[in-house]
């Protein structure tokens, strides 16, 4: 059942398959949404998608109906389209708005604005706040009686501003329960590569020390995303450092050498579709 709160062994999965397949069709939407604007961050959203994929479409409980079920909050607000492209192909979005991301007066601004969509939990974009309000929304829920997780969605070059570690040494200290925060670790950000900016490693370590609950995982790998969710933590907060490749297509084809913001080509945009394509004729 999907927002299950703690397994103790293997999850029981339903169908991974078909989480693979939601996620090449929301790369194909997010590619499309940002080549029709002629802007976007198409290797940070691509990175993500498989996180959002299964957080969307099997872990939380969530309806269009925000006021019940899990929360999302998208800390890296800079990778919107993969949101969207998971609320289009689930249905929550209609299609005919695919063309209208980063528009003026637009529901699909280029960082969730929960003013203009309802179905966005959180304004992002301020890098760094996102756990914070996170933690928030937990202590909140547990206030409440609520029996209900706070999703938080991390980059790892977001991991070098002070905020998120005072809300890591906070959430951990006050054992805030019914919060996840996932880290889309995927060694690069807006100025090049995050070793060589400021290193986060022994990034698992310093998590355990704060009190978090930590698991490592291949974040384009389906059932370890979906096993290490199911594995949270009762009475803790707890931390998924997934490690991805920024613009990762699918199974050896990365767009654009892992670029943080850089658009494709129109050949490039042609080429990357007619491989997501194939991957779905294939049966991915």
């Amino acid at each position: 059942m999907r927002g299950s709160r703690v397994v103790t062994g293997p999850a029981k999965r339903p169908d991974v398959a078909r989480i693979a397949r939601l996620a090449t069709r929301c790369r194909l939407v997010l590619l499309e949404m940002i080549h029709r604007a002629g802007s976007g961050h198409a290797g940070s959203s691509l990175s993500c998608t498989d996180i959002i994929s299964v957080l969307k479409f099997d872990q939380m409980d969530w309806s269009a109906d925000r006021s019940v079920g899990d929360v999302f909050v998208l800390s890296k607000g800079h990778a919107a389209p993969a949101w969207y492209a998971a609320l289009v192909s689930d249905g929550d979005l209609p299609a005919e708005e695919i063309g209208t991301l980063r528009a003026l007066d637009s529901r699909l601004q280029g960082h969730p604005d929960r003013t203009r969509l309802r179905l966005v939990d959180v304004s992002t974009g301020a890098l760094g706040q996102g756990l914070s309000v996170a933690v928030g929304r937990a202590l909140a829920r547990r206030l409440h009686g609520r029996d209900s997780t706070v999703y938080c969605l991390l980059g790892d070059g977001e991991c070098q501003e002070g905020q998120v570690w005072e809300a890591f040494l906070y959430a951990g200290a006050h054992r805030v329960s019914g919060l996840v925060a996932i880290i889309d670790h995927n060694g690069s950000q807006s100025d090049g590569a995050v070793d060589d900016i400021v290193p986060l490693c022994p990034l698992p370590d310093k998590m355990r020390a704060f009190g978090w609950h930590v698991d490592e995982v291949d974040g384009h790998d389906h059932g370890e995303l979906r096993d290490a969710l199911r594995r949270h933590e009762p009475d803790r907060p707890s931390a998924i450092i997934a490690h991805t490749r920024k613009g990762r297509l699918g199974p050896g084809r990365v767009l654009l050498d892992g670029s943080h913001s850089d658009l494709p080509s129109a050949a490039e945009y042609a080429a990357a579709v007619v491989f997501l394509e194939t991957l779905l004729e294939g049966g991915a």
